[in-house]
């Protein structure tokens, strides 16, 4: 799945409930698949706005 033009990789953790995706430097949780990638969506826009204002 891509999500802002990067790869992101949805799994299911072993050792405990729920799904994690993982894209670039961020992990994020969530009970199920479509909630975990809308949590990594959240946080690319985070970071993407940090570099913005970097600028």
């Amino acid at each position: 799945m891509k999500i802002a033009g990067k790869t992101v990789t949805v799994f299911k953790m072993k050792n405990r409930q729920g799904y994690a995706a993982i894209c670039t430097s961020h992990l994020t949780e969530g009970r199920s698949k479509p909630q975990a990638l809308a949590r990594m969506e959240k946080a690319l826009k985070r970071t993407q706005k940090k570099k913005k204002k970097a600028r």
